[in-house]
């Protein structure tokens, strides 16, 4: 019997959040699925987050992936994707990391924290810049229900945009205190550099991923709320953690962010 793309939704809803629980990836959606849309994969997103939310968490800001002109060659797309953070997945800087993943990376971002609603279409970086209160340095860890990190752009989507859990630094900047184009970062791993990587590597400017972000939920019905966290997306590439590494990003005067691994 043919599958209708709510049975779909569902079972592969439930494959993630059982691969999530029990710490053991599961097969591509695409191999499951092999017509699954991008539009069908995000339903698969949004079905998880509303069962997050009615179990007590609640939705703290978004992720914005595929940021790089690299990432998006690879996976043959011409914009970024978005996932969602829980409240759950923050840490602060020199925590340890305790969270369920299972194959994690860690990326070097900038965040940034809204003071005002940003809602689409027509957000413009200027709009973005207006709307921050303070950009934060921050790690992703990033993670994949997928097995092997065998992804597609499908794939990462219903899977959240490959969201794992996210740290701040403590230092808070007004956006108008720095070129963010410019800004670099140095990102290392037990005290030694593993990669280098400056604002610009965002979209050009990590404010244009905020603004894309704004405009994406714009024409999905919804807005980017005040109080919101937004990891603009990865300055340089991934690196893989295991358990008792030390990961950490210094961006100079915008201060830096340290986290160990569980």
């Amino acid at each position: 019997m043919q599958n209708t793309t709510t049975d779909i939704v569902v079972l592969c809803a439930d494959q993630l959040e059982t691969a999530e629980a029990t710490r053991r990836p599961i097969r591509p959606i695409t191999e499951q699925f092999p017509d699954c849309s991008v539009e069908t994969a995000y339903e698969i997103q949004m079905y998880n987050v509303r069962r997050r939310v009615e179990r007590g968490d609640r939705v703290a800001g978004h992720k914005v992936g595929l940021t790089s002109k690299p990432m998006q060659q690879m996976l043959g797309v011409p914009e970024p994707d978005f996932g969602h953070l829980f409240a759950s997945m923050y840490f602060q800087s020199g925590d340890v990391v305790d969270y369920p993943l299972i194959q994690p990376k860690v990326e070097a971002e900038l965040a940034f924290i809204l003071k005002a609603d940003l809602a689409g279409p027509n957000i413009t970086f200027l709009d973005v810049l207006e709307a921050t209160e303070f950009v934060v340095p921050a790690l992703e860890i990033i993670d994949s229900r997928i097995a092997d990190w065998k992804i597609k752009l499908v794939d990462t989507v219903a899977d959240n945009a490959s969201s794992g859990c996210f740290a701040l630094g403590d230092t808070y900047t007004a956006p108008t205190n720095v070129h963010l184009g410019t800004v670099g970062g140095v990102f290392k791993k037990n005290g030694s550099v593993v990669q280098t990587g400056a604002g610009g590597a965002v979209l050009g400017h990590p404010a244009l991923s905020v603004a894309w972000l704004a405009n994406k939920l714009g024409s999905l019905g919804t807005v980017l709320r005040k109080g919101s966290v937004v990891l603009s997306g990865a300055i340089s590439a991934a690196v893989a953690v295991e358990p008792g590494d030390c990961v950490s990003v210094s961006f100079g005067k915008l201060g830096r962010v340290e986290v160990t691994m569980k």
